[in-house]
């Protein structure tokens, strides 16, 4: 198939264009840069630098099978402070891709969402008939875009399927997590083990948990791109699917701070430090309507198998 990419120069982006091109499939990238890397864009592909919202319109001209949409401001603490850049990049952005999509006919599109489309959740692990009740504009944005989806499926017959997940870490070769801004555990972590900051902080100590800490689902970001690929195919038109995606269990900060030990063999110091508001102790996503539906199966569910992908390529990546 003939497929764009938005956000396709970011981490996830990056990782789901090896294995599009991998299958066979071309592909180009729309990436206005801003946030990821003309180097992550794997060969093979077309990289194009350019704006969502003005860009997608005149490339999708062109004739295009399907879209997988990875594009978004995705900081929740940023999302608070500055709503306006969310519905802005996120909803209005993502509207003029969805008008160019219907205007030129393209068939299918897969969403790259979020599980902070349910904020705080009653039951976990948390399916996708849970309530949605997003704490912040960040998971807002994704859930209006869902929304906007299902609406043009229903009027425009176009395939889709939105994809939604907590945490996504390891690496593919050498395409891997690196943000100008991190926020991610598993990567602070191992800035740690890098010599690149002196000790992790844990934000509270006292959780209902076993082992005080909060718990959180990874997902492997090879896993993740292989249920991106299953989902183009098992896209269905006039209907927008979704699903959850996780590893299937959960890991407590301080096992996810024990594994970076482990692999690294640094002894990463770390910091109690206060809770932060309107986190939940534990978030983890049921993945059991994902597997019945498209027969998806997480295959790198061992926290020590992500950490250790994750860090060699922070090691390549500081190295290079």
């Amino acid at each position: 198939m003939k497929l764009l990419v938005t956000g396709g120069a970011g981490y996830v982006g990056s990782v789901c264009t090896a294995h599009l091109l991998a299958a066979g499939h071309t592909v180009t990238v729309l990436d206005d840069l801003s946030t990821g890397h003309a180097d992550a864009v794997p060969e093979g592909a077309e990289l194009v630098k350019g704006d969502l919202a003005e860009a997608s319109d005149e490339l999708l001209a062109d004739g295009f099978d399907g879209v997988l949409h990875f594009a978004a401001r995705s900081l929740v603490g940023e999302s608070v402070a500055h709503p306006e850049r969310y519905w802005t990049g996120n909803v209005v952005a993502t509207l003029r891709l969805l008008e160019a999509i219907r205007r030129h006919g393209t068939p299918r599109l897969v969403f790259s969402s979020t599980a902070a489309t349910y904020g705080q959740p009653e039951q976990v692990p948390i399916r996708e008939d849970a309530p949605t009740l997003p704490t912040n504009p960040y998971g807002a944005s994704k859930l209006a875009i869902d929304h906007m989806i299902s609406s043009y499926a229903a009027a425009h017959g176009l395939a889709a399927v939105s994809l939604r997940y907590f945490n996504v870490a390891g690496a593919h070769g050498r395409f891997g997590e690196r943000h100008a801004v991190e926020t991610h555990l598993i990567p602070l972590v191992l800035q740690v083990a890098a010599g690149k900051r002196e000790a992790v902080q844990i934000y509270g100590d006292d959780w209902p948990t076993p082992d005080g800490t909060c718990v959180r689902d990874y997902i492997h970001v090879d896993d993740l791109a292989a249920a991106h690929l299953l989902a183009l195919e098992k896209a269905a038109a006039g209907a927008h699917a979704v699903y959850n995606l996780g590893s299937g269990a959960g890991f407590s900060v301080r096992e996810v701070i024990d594994a970076c030990r482990t692999v690294t063999g640094h002894p990463i110091p770390a910091v109690a430090a206060p809770r932060r508001e309107g986190d939940p102790a534990v978030l983890i996503a049921s993945s059991d309507a994902a597997m019945a539906e498209l027969g998806w199966r997480p295959e790198r569910t061992e926290i020590t198998t992500i950490v250790g992908d994750a860090w060699r390529f922070t090691q390549e990546h500081s190295a290079s």
